[in-house]
């Protein structure tokens, strides 16, 4: 099939890459503009651009799709479908309705629950014991789409966004390449979402990131872990006497059969943080932050 590739961060890498090998052609990859990263702040590409162009796939990087230029635009690639995963842009009523077969979205949750910008995360934060990754038809609401297909997955007692999200983008793209193969076929068959179970995944604030040691231990450990790696839960650690702010990149509750770690009480019950990451240094155990720290170590309340 014609297909325009609709994504942006590394977990929508995945769903491209098996579209190309499954002999798909990909008339262009719509993702987000050059950032700004790194220590020198230079504008970074990315990871759907750098893949697309591994591909020789053209790439479209518009700040907007609401313009009539870039919706005719987009229009004159005569798509047979759009595959959309983690773009990033709204897309209006002309974008949604340009490709023959409309747009499919690949979502990390099990609708209703968790539509918007961060269901990975809020899963994980919530304590939920599973999620999963839908193909859903899209429509001009938020994640309201009828859904074509789906998968369930278990989330791990400490396991981070990261990781799971990893998880989820693998299992996606099998699940999208299996949807556009149906919607190929003429078999593709979406059934509307229950309007029972509505919860909304609000976009993760900066402000969320400071770690709240007076909640219970259970809720403090998934804090951390979905807030993991991106943007890091952090709390501020006294180094020989000098106040610092660490990163905390997974925790259990205490007792939880984690072994080492950095034990610290919470509201109720305690947890083991056993990653962290200092300030311009990679991410290591709590072990080997101890090791390197060399000094008194005191988490700050």
């Amino acid at each position: 099939m014609r297909i325009v590739f609709m994504g942006t961060p590394a977990l929508a890498v995945p769903t491209l890459v098996e579209l190309v090998g499954q002999g798909h052609e990909i008339a262009a990859a719509y993702t987000q503009p050059p950032r700004p990263a790194g220590r020198g702040m230079a504008e970074r590409p990315s990871p759907v651009q750098e893949t697309a162009e591994k591909f020789g796939i053209p790439v479209r990087a518009p700040k907007s799709l609401r313009g009539g230029e870039e919706q005719e635009s987009f229009r004159s690639l005569a798509a047979d479908v759009a595959v959309v995963v983690a773009y990033g842009l709204i897309l209006p009523p002309p974008i949604l309705e340009a490709p023959r077969h409309g747009c499919l979205n690949l979502h990390g949750s099990l609708l209703p629950r968790w539509r918007g910008a961060a269901p990975i995360q809020r899963a994980i934060m919530a304590g939920d014991a599973e999620t999963g990754v839908m193909v859903m038809r899209m429509d001009e609401g938020l994640d309201t789409g009828p859904v074509c297909m789906a998968e369930r997955v278990a989330i791990g007692p400490a396991e981070t966004a990261g990781e799971l999200g990893g998880r989820l983008a693998r299992l996606g793209a099998d699940l999208m390449v299996r949807a556009v193969a149906a919607l190929e076929r003429g078999a593709l068959a979406c059934l509307p979402q229950s309007e029972t179970g509505v919860v909304y995944a609000a976009k993760i604030d900066k402000a969320e990131a400071r770690i709240d040691w007076s909640r219970p231990a259970a809720e403090v450990a998934r804090h951390i872990n979905g807030l993991s790696p991106f943007p890091g839960a952090w709390c501020e650690i006294a180094i020989g006497g000098k106040p610092e702010r660490v990163k905390v990149l997974r925790a259990v509750p205490a007792g939880a059969g984690s072994g080492a770690g950095l034990t610290v009480p919470c509201g109720t019950g305690a947890v083991d943080l056993l990653e962290l990451q200092r300030a311009g240094r990679k991410a290591v155990t709590a072990d080997e932050f101890l090791r390197g720290a060399r000094h008194d170590v005191t988490v700050a309340p």
